[in-house]
């Protein structure tokens, strides 16, 4: 972002971990992420129309996904210590039991509704209930995906390696709301997305269970192991059998690291920035399906309207796309460079967003936001993994997942009812919170330069 903030290229990177990721483990876990990202997204392009159709207000709608993003930030931190201890595939595996059990009873829950079985209001809590199995047991696969790559990968090379992870949460943006329009079934009606998007996670948690290596994280047994000196084999004997067995993760820090708390001064400006701009992009999120239905008049066929917001939610996720794949690497563009370039083209496209009259508009408003906020969510995640040492990288994981978490709590519900208020109202508080992140970040994160270096 200035002169005296430049960001390390991939070519200048001092070391590179013993082993890197194979293509096919990290497409593997890319599919975890993407097949999570890409149901939620195809559950967000509907249930709008879901909500309509019930005749239920939209504030109420935003309100159903709260237990589950405050249940997401109490267990992600939990899961994320888990991993260290269990191992990543088996929290990875805990996930996408969690996202197919809930998408599934969510499915049934809203399809039992829209039939007259259940009362409109019976449905949404039934709803919410099933939603909140995602928030406790989904929110262990994040933070086991970004730990199993940031522990394998170079600090000059992290930001774009976890970028590539955040991708394919982008990449599921863009399938997902392109699908849900096709799985609007006879039989299922609009719950159809829920039902199919549950058989695929099932698919990918059996090609997980078969193609990805169990692995025994290190850092509890190297620390017993260097306390232990009457052991029968030496620590160093003992790190290097267990890389033989699975790819050991480097470590740059104490073998049994303390507690990582949210605000303690390493990670405390990445979580500030991480929280606020995350309320920004919730609240843009919550509002953009009942936007569209606004400002194109479907209300009273609310039918019709899951193929316009799903293009809305698409392009916005083709341009995060855009983000992740092409500016940040192209660009070699650091932590404090994206999250600071990112949230202030966010507040671009916020201001667009709340004048946007048509289809197109919308959509190229919402592109725009999008853009910006898939150059800052990266961002802070790099930052906050590059904060601490590789050896924090799963309690790091952990509290990055609970600040995305944290973000969705009230914000989206918040954000739908100042709009239902006044457009002021609601598109006003998004644009200030953005500004508060970008004066903040630019006094409180560190250079890119310091960030990126290699650590002994």
């Amino acid at each position: 972002m200035s002169e005296g903030d430049p960001s390390i290229p991939l070519d200048k990177a001092v070391s590179a971990p013993r082993r890197a990721i194979s293509r096919g483990r990290m497409a593997l876990l890319f599919m975890v992420m993407l097949v999570t990202a890409a149901g939620n997204t195809a559950m967000q392009s509907v249930m709008p129309s879901i909500g309509t159709e019930l005749g239920v207000q939209d504030v109420w709608i935003s309100l159903a996904y709260t237990w589950s993003a405050l249940l997401w930030v109490v267990c992600a931190p939990f899961w994320a210590r888990r991993s260290d201890q269990r191992g990543r595939k088996a929290m990875m595996a805990l996930g996408l039991v969690g996202f197919i059990v809930s998408m599934g009873l969510c499915g049934i829950a809203l399809w039992l509704g829209l039939s007259g079985v259940l009362g409109a209001a019976a449905a949404l809590v039934a709803f919410a209930l099933a939603r909140s199995l995602y928030g406790g047991f989904g929110s262990a696969a994040p933070p086991a995906v970004q730990a199993y790559v940031a522990s394998r990968t170079p600090r000059a090379e992290r930001t774009q390696a976890l970028s590539l992870i955040a991708s394919s949460f982008g990449l599921g943006t863009v399938i997902g709301p392109a699908l849900a329009p096709l799985m609007v079934l006879p039989l299922v009606g609009l719950t159809g997305p829920f039902i199919i998007f549950a058989a695929i996670g099932i698919v990918t948690l059996i090609a997980l269970r078969i193609r990805l290596p169990n692995d025994e994280p290190q850092f509890p047994a190297r620390g017993r192991t260097y306390d232990a000196p009457y052991a029968g084999a030496s620590a160093e004997s003992r790190e290097n059998d267990a890389e033989d067995e699975d790819d050991d993760e480097e470590d740059d820090g104490p073998a049994e690291p303390g507690r990582l708390r949210w605000f303690e001064p390493r990670l405390r400006p990445w979580v500030i920035i991480g929280l606020v701009g995350g309320h920004a992009q919730a609240m843009v999120l919550g509002i953009s399906g009942f936007l569209v239905l606004d400002r194109l008049g479907l209300r009273e066929t609310p039918e019709l309207g899951t193929g316009p917001v799903g293009l809305v939610l698409m392009c916005g996720a083709i341009a995060t796309l855009l983000a992740q794949w092409g500016l940040i690497p192209r660009l070699d563009l650091g932590p404090r460079a994206a999250s600071l370039s990112g949230i202030a083209l966010s507040a671009v496209g916020v201001a667009y967003l709340s004048v946007a009259s048509d289809l197109h508009a919308i959509a190229l408003a919402y592109a725009i936001a999008s853009l910006g906020f898939g150059l800052f969510r990266p961002g802070t995640t790099a930052g906050t993994s590059l904060a601490v040492t590789r050896a924090e990288q799963g309690q790091a994981s952990g509290i990055t997942a609970s600040v995305a978490g944290a973000s969705f709590v009230y914000a989206p519900a918040l954000g739908v009812w100042l709009y239902g208020h006044s457009d002021f109202l609601g598109f006003g508080l998004i644009i200030a919170l953005c500004a508060v992140v970008l004066i903040y970040g630019w006094f409180a994160l560190q250079k890119d330069s310091q960030l990126t270096q290699e650590r002994n």
